[in-house]
Formats: C-alpha cells, sequence, structure tokens
C-alpha cells in the first residue's frame, strides 16, 4: 500500500473511531453501533489476507483501493448516524452512492473473472441487477431492523425512513452501479482473478438471502399485524 493510501485509510480509520466516542459521549447506542460495525469492516480485507495465508496456504492481496474505499464509506455512513442523515438532504444520497459503487465494482470483477464470454453489456446488465438486489436487502434489514426495535420497545441499529426514502436509496445504488458500468472500472479485476473459485455465487447468494430476509420481514409484518 503506498504511504498516502495508508495515511488515508489510516485517517478515515480514525475518523470512526472518534465518531465512535463522540456517540458514546451521547449515549446514542445506535450511532456508537454503527461506528463500531463500521470500523470493524475496515479490518476485514486485511483479516481476509492473514486468514487465505495463515490458514489456507493462499495468498489474497486486496491491494491499495478497496481498503481506503470500504473506509470511505464505512465513515460517511458513520458520520450520518450523528445527524446529517435527518439534518442534510443529500447525505443519505452519498453514502448510497459510494456504497453501491463499492458493492458494484466488485460484483463487476466477478462476473468479468467468471463470465467474460458474456460480453460488456450483458455483464453490465448482470451487475446492475445484482447491485439493486443487494440494496434491496439492505432496505429489508432497515426494515427489519425497525421492527425488531419496535418490538421491544428499543432504538432500532438501522433506520428506515419511508417507502419514498427507500425508492430514492434504490436509485441511488443504481446509479452508483451504473457509474461503474459506464466508466469500466476495473480496479478489483485482479483481485476477483486470485480469488473466485465457482460461478454464480454472487449472484445466487445475493438471491437466497434477499429471500431469506424477505420472509422474515414478512413474518414480522404478519405478527404485527396479529397483534
Amino acid at each position: 500500500m503506498t504511504g498516502w493510501m495508508t495515511v488515508a485509510l489510516v485517517s478515515f480509520q480514525v475518523g470512526i473511531l472518534v465518531i465512535l466516542l463522540e456517540a458514546l459521549r451521547r449515549q446514542d447506542v445506535a450511532a456508537a453501533t454503527n461506528a463500531l460495525v463500521s470500523f470493524a469492516v475496515t479490518l476485514v480485507p486485511a483479516a481476509v489476507e492473514y486468514v487465505a495465508e495463515a490458514g489456507f496456504d493462499g495468498s489474497i492481496a486486496f491491494g491499495t483501493d478497496l481498503p481506503l474505499w470500504v473506509a470511505v464509506a464505512g465513515f460517511l455512513h458513520a458520520v450520518g448516524m450523528l445527524g446529517p442523515y435527518d439534518s442534510v438532504w443529500w447525505w443519505d444520497h452519498l453514502t448510497h452512492l459510494v456504497s453501491a459503487a463499492l458493492v458494484a465494482a466488485l460484483v463487476y470483477a466477478g462476473f468479468l473473472v467468471l463470465t467474460p464470454a458474456l460480453g460488456w453489456w450483458r455483464i453490465g446488465l448482470l451487475t446492475i441487477g445484482v447491485t439493486f438486489i443487494v440494496g434491496v436487502l439492505w432496505e429489508l434489514f432497515e426494515l427489519l431492523a425497525r421492527r425488531v426495535g419496535n418490538q421491544y420497545d428499543v432504538e432500532p441499529v438501522l433506520v428506515h425512513y419511508g417507502w419514498r426514502d427507500t425508492a430514492f436509496d434504490l436509485v441511488f445504488d443504481v446509479l452508483g452501479a451504473l457509474l461503474v458500468v459506464l466508466f469500466d472500472l476495473r480496479v478489483f479485476v485482479s483481485v476477483a482473478d486470485r480469488s473466485l473459485e465457482s460461478q454464480g455465487v454472487t449472484v445466487l447468494g445475493a438471491s437466497v438471502l434477499v429471500f431469506a430476509v424477505a420472509l422474515v420481514v414478512l413474518g414480522l409484518d404478519a405478527r404485527s399485524g396479529e397483534s
């Protein structure tokens, strides 16, 4: 990792920890939880590299782009939980755009490695579709968090702002994926080439997760309707 990239990564990680301390000072459980999770996610690339090398006799190198991109997305989300999600109208759109573009760049690289014969436009459509599915999954998690919070009378860790907000979120998710495809962003192709082993994992896994979460949410809706 180059010097300035390392400095930037550490700076965003420290920023997330500062947000965590501020959330704890405010006794804001949701903001503190999100900051803690955001910081933990920034460590995932390094952890995967270590486990692959130590436990599986393999080698995975994510390079400089992925850890920093994850840290930026986590930082924006953590900051948003302290207030900008409610007070700055475009903050939620920005976080969704950055996060969705990250997901799309990873998915795009995976399809380029696994199914190069499909051609650019088909891979682009698949990338946009999978990113949309992941976006739907996230919105379902927000809805589930609200249901759980209401059921147990606790502040939800993720906040669902209504169906109009959900629609805008999905629009910016698709926009992030569209930008990745239009600019043919291949920053993670080398990582995908070394890491992926079976075809269809991304699409199938995302579809199964969405289906499972949808069932849970519908079950909670049914229970809330009965009570």
